[in-house]
């Protein structure tokens, strides 16, 4: 079996997809098994190997920094600057705006900032009822029935 594999190697890519398509052919499930040991085995290369998605990743990353890149270009051209807006020229204002977007920062910072407060609290809260439930007695057990022993017959 090895040296009929070792066979089709010798005539590359191109044998196994006539192999593929010939299994087709003649009997369906022969092409389907044909295929589907064609890319378990990474005979065509479409394995996922680790270093095939280590490179994958890598010029995923590149591709996301040249697109980084461009849109700050684009935003330069247009008049943006990297943390805020161009100047107008009128200074009155441009001193107006820049007021109103720090005070708007701090705001968001505040809101911020009681968020994670108000998570922390919520947080806190449900870990010392946690705790308080741990270090309570376990409820009554079977052994006094499920109406406790008052219910008890007597006879």
């Amino acid at each position: 079996m090895f040296q009929v594999i070792a066979r089709i190697d010798d005539f590359g890519k191109l044998a196994w997809l006539a192999l593929m398509v010939l299994g087709f052919i003649v009997f369906w499930p022969i092409g389907l098994a044909i295929l589907a040991y064609i890319i378990w085995s990474g005979r065509m290369g479409c394995s996922p190997r680790y270093s095939d998605m280590q490179d994958w990743r890598n010029r995923a990353a590149e591709r996301w920094e040249r697109k980084r890149e461009r849109w700050e270009r684009h935003m330069q051209r247009w008049g943006h600057y990297r943390g805020g807006l161009a100047q107008t020229g009128n200074r009155a204002f441009d001193e107006y705006r820049e007021e109103a977007l720090r005070k708007l920062e701090e705001e968001a910072n505040d809101f911020r900032a009681f968020l994670e407060r108000l998570r922390m609290a919520k947080d806190r809260a449900e870990f010392d009822e946690y705790m308080r439930g741990r270090r309570s007695p376990p409820p009554a057990g079977p052994a006094e029935g499920p109406r406790g022993p008052a219910a008890q017959p007597q006879g």
